[in-house]
């Protein structure tokens, strides 16, 4: 590839990624503020088309899509930024001959930040529907279907949806969690990934052989981040509401939440950094 653009750039993964990417790379990266890395930079918003152009002069073979607001977002904003901005940017690439797209979209897409919810399937599958309550989760699965849509219009795009984990710096991770009670966000909390996997997996993404179509895939460490077995963490989440007979198989008693298969398979990704079950809530 000659040409990489990142968005989100000057955010905790953007950074990181366009530094590791940029060995290798022609990279150039689009944010509101400077990475400040060095690498070409374009100040800008991904969903404003008057910022895009600023990019005609910069050839651009795969994008990596970081840039979003996040959990805790209001409704409104979520939809605004993840999902038409996201059109926004396609549109503009798509017309511009770019056929390989990276998006980071979350694990929070199935709708797990609401204690409410429930996964129909554990572990939790790639293309788990969106069960979301809050708005974040909505944003970032129609942003998936965004892809879907563009797609569709033209075949010849190739798509990586990565569902990513809770990031964490390799340098802090959190520590591991035991059996205590459900709150918001509680499957992000046992759900995480190192930066440096994280930076991993889009560099695999990015540089996977061609392959038109969308994919979905779950991007988090194979294990889950806890301290106790995940069946008992989930149980005294949910009872008896939910299948756990998969925990309770040998060798899966910590087993991820997310189902992993997809990202090895499709990409050959399998993280790195485990957790370090000495070190508990």
């Amino acid at each position: 590839m000659s040409g990489v653009l990142i968005t989100g750039a000057s955010g905790f993964i953007g950074r990181a990624l366009a530094r590791a990417m940029a060995q290798s790379h022609e990279v150039v990266c689009m944010s509101r503020r400077d990475p400040g890395i060095d690498t070409p930079w374009v100040r800008g918003v991904f969903g404003e088309f008057e910022d895009l152009r600023r990019l005609d002069d910069y050839a651009i073979d795969v994008v990596i899509h970081l840039a979003a607001v996040t959990g805790g977002c209001l409704e409104r904003d979520g939809i605004l930024v993840n999902v038409e901005g996201t059109r926004c940017l396609m549109r503009y690439l798509m017309d511009r001959g770019c056929r390989k797209f990276v998006m980071a979209s979350s694990i929070a897409a199935v709708g797990m930040q609401d204690p409410h919810f429930r996964p129909q399937a554990l572990p939790i599958p790639d293309e788990h529907p969106c069960l979301d309550r809050d708005g974040y989760g909505l944003s970032k699965y129609l942003m998936e279907e965004i892809t879907k849509y563009h797609q569709r219009q033209v075949e010849a795009l190739d798509v990586i949806n990565l569902r990513l984990a809770s990031i964490a710096d390799d340098a802090a991770l959190p520590p591991l969690h035991r059996v205590g009670p459900l709150g918001p966000w509680a499957l992000g909390s046992i759900t995480v990934m190192a930066l440096s996997d994280a930076v991993g997996v889009l560099t695999l993404a990015a540089e996977a052989p061609y392959a038109p179509g969308v994919r979905i895939l779950n991007a988090t460490a194979p294990e889950a981040w806890v301290a106790d077995p995940v069946a008992d963490v989930l149980r005294g989440w949910w009872g008896d509401s939910v299948d756990l007979s998969y925990f309770q198989q040998p060798g899966n008693a910590y087993a991820a939440v997310y189902d992993v298969r997809g990202v090895e398979t499709s990409l050959g990704f399998v993280a790195t950094v485990f957790p370090d079950r000495s070190v508990t809530a």
